[in-house]
């Protein structure tokens, strides 16, 4: 699994409701939902570190390379998340 990150205007959330949920106190916020962390937690925490990257220069039709750099900042990212998604869909598979 990765973790992708997304930008306020990647989300799909109104200004008005940004606004509005930024003008909220810390106090006003009900977080009863979320577990509270405390020192046990961090006892069994270990650091994971993600998997190495290497660079590398790759052609790519035109039309897809507009497409995914028309999604936002962060194609490259994208184009590994596309092929991380192939490789563990497939990665058990002989040829």
């Amino acid at each position: 699994m990765s973790t992708v990150r997304k930008s306020l205007k990647e989300l799909s959330i109104s200004e008005k409701r940004v606004a509005e949920l930024s003008g909220r106190a810390d106090e006003d916020i009900d977080d009863s939902d979320i577990p509270k962390i405390d020192q046990n937690f961090w006892k069994n925490a270990t650091v994971v570190e993600p998997p190495s990257k290497q660079q590398l220069t790759v052609r790519l039709d035109s039309d897809v390379l507009d497409w995914l750099k028309s999604q936002g900042k962060g194609y490259h990212s994208r184009i590994n998340a596309i092929l991380r998604s192939y490789y563990e869909a497939h990665r058990g598979e002989s040829r």
